[in-house]
């Protein structure tokens, strides 16, 4: 599969459409500004939609879901806490399929309730989980240390060092990573304890 990242934006957003070469079926996910150049990718080449995925529900990851759904007519898949207006939900374990492609959804709670990583064909696409460097926030409603904590050692820690990642913003050094390179220099990803990573997140 071939990942079309484009930054939009003011607050340095990543929105992606992944595309299944084979057949050209492909996702968004995490529309919201700049969606013009959304459109001119998928018209440039050629793409049919099947689906529309966030990653979580927070505005900045949401706020062209209308436009794109009207646009490409894909329905919108959230993690099935989401509270958003949403056609599919999903939940740990379930894969989104297109074309040849699929990803498997990961819940990863912690920057928000609903958070959601997707992994596939060497890939994960992190959102506001994990960035290059650093970790999403646990200040906003429905953030939790504890339970980021748990997303990140218990989860995404155990996963091939090999994954290519794609965050949910362009915060770090550089505009994707490997969980291995993660493991090494993002401080996040340092083993501690439960309660020293509390402390850490404030």
């Amino acid at each position: 599969m071939k990942v079309h990242q484009i930054q939009v934006g003011t607050m340095h957003n990543f929105s992606y459409i992944v595309e299944d070469e084979a057949t050209r079926e492909s996702i968004i996910i995490d529309p919201s500004w700049d969606l013009i150049e959304l459109e001119m990718v998928i018209k440039k080449n050629n793409l049919k939609i099947k689906y529309i995925v966030n990653t979580h529900h927070h505005f900045d990851h949401t706020l062209g879901n209308d436009a794109m759904a009207e646009f490409t007519k894909a329905p919108i898949i959230q993690h099935e806490s989401s509270e958003l207006k949403h056609d599919i939900s999903v939940n740990d374990g379930d894969f989104i399929e297109f074309g040849d492609s699929k990803f498997k959804v990961l819940h990863t709670p912690g920057h928000s309730q609903d958070s959601i990583c997707l992994v596939g064909d060497g890939k994960i696409i992190s959102g506001d989980t994990l960035f290059v460097g650093n970790c999403g926030r646990i200040d906003l409603p429905g953030g939790s240390a504890k339970d980021l904590y748990h997303s990140i050692f218990d989860v995404l820690y155990n996963l091939d060092e090999n994954l290519v990642m794609y965050s949910g913003h362009n915060y770090g050094n550089s505009e994707t990573s490997t969980l291995g390179q993660e493991k090494i220099t993002n401080h996040v990803m340092q083993k501690c304890t439960e309660q020293q990573f509390v402390d850490m997140m404030g």
